[in-house]
């Protein structure tokens, strides 16, 4: 049985989350900094451009995220981080339809991004870095966490779609699902204050 650990992303395990985004789908090219551009910010910007952004944001912290390991191996990233730096989620119709949470909150985080490298998929690797995430969050005074998962019973995303994160992965760590503005695709919470 293979063993997972996380750690909190910071300069010091840089390639290691660029081993963990590059192993199929987007993550190379995002350089997960969609969350926290808008439209026409990313619209400008190259791959360099974006992996400067994301290291930048790594090195002035605080940690956007979190590298899971596998057996020791950079197999898994999640962005999780307090709602307002996520910038894009203010500007998402389906959130904006859904949330109850004020934007401006620092004590509301959200989960935007899973990136799991294809070798490593269907392993538990999005449930241990989202109970690594939710741990984190709570060590900050987190008070809510949202996250905006895709219901797979619903829809059939390519791997790539599920950056989202799943339904039944957010369920699985004790979130509600709350009302969903596209079919679907429903916002979910978790109290982390209690």
């Amino acid at each position: 049985m293979s063993t997972i650990t996380t750690t909190l992303a910071s300069p010091d395990v840089w390639e290691d989350i660029q081993h963990a985004l590059s192993g199929g789908g987007d993550g190379r090219s995002c350089q997960c900094v969609w969350p926290v551009l808008t439209n026409k910010e990313w619209d400008s910007t190259t791959i360099d451009d974006r992996t400067t952004l994301f290291q930048r944001e790594i090195a002035s912290g605080p940690p956007p995220g979190l590298v899971a390991y596998v057996d020791g191996e950079a197999a898994g990233w999640i962005r999780i981080g307090p709602r307002p730096a996520q910038r894009r989620l203010s500007r998402t119709r389906n959130i904006i339809a859904t949330t109850q949470e004020s934007y401006d909150d620092d004590s509301v985080w959200a989960v935007t991004c899973f990136v799991v490298r294809k070798e490593y998929r269907k392993r538990g690797v999005n449930a241990a870095l989202l109970k690594a995430g939710i741990d984190f969050a709570r060590s900050l005074d987190a008070r809510v966490i949202e996250g905006y998962p895709v219901d797979t019973t619903i829809l059939k995303p390519s791997s790539n779609n599920l950056f989202h994160g799943a339904l039944s992965t957010f369920l699985a760590a004790g979130f509600t699902a709350g009302p969903s503005a596209k079919p679907g695709r429903p916002l979910v919470s978790l109290d982390v204050a209690a």
